[in-house]
């Protein structure tokens, strides 16, 4: 499978013609808080320019990554899920979209979008991390 090297801001896909303008139009990644908060150390040490805004839910439990729109067609790495947003609702302003979240990396703090090539290599590398750590149990 391949995806996308680029690391495109986010825009509204086809099928967005409804949306509001300048609504972003974004896919978002969504993974286990302790993976994707390894994913974001290791992302912001080695592709600190390939990290767009985070989103961590109220109760902790999980992060999610915006991707540029069309990410979801072709995401398959285990243990995270991408959903198109077509626009509804995401936007890319201070306020988190969802009540009860904040971002770990807000809005204007980070890139448009996180680049899904580079953050499936994270993703992997600290789901790694975190076997090697819990089988030293």
């Amino acid at each position: 499978m391949q995806t996308s090297q680029s690391n495109e801001p986010c825009t509204p896909p086809p099928s967005a013609a409804a949306a509001p303008p300048g609504d972003p139009g974004c896919d978002l990644v969504t993974v286990p808080s302790r993976q994707g908060l390894e994913a974001v150390d290791i992302l912001r040490r080695v592709a600190a320019d390939a990290v767009g805004p985070v989103l961590h839910d109220g109760g902790c439990d999980t992060l999610g990554f915006l991707v540029p729109a069309g990410t979801a067609a072709g995401w398959d790495v285990p243990g995270s899920t991408c959903t198109e947003t077509d626009g509804r609702g995401l936007r890319l302003d201070p306020v988190p979209p969802v009540e009860g979240s904040h971002w770990l990396l807000p809005p204007g703090d980070a890139d448009l979008a996180t680049d899904p090539a580079v953050l499936r290599r994270a993703l992997g590398e600290a789901a790694r991390m975190i076997e090697a750590a819990d089988s030293c149990r």
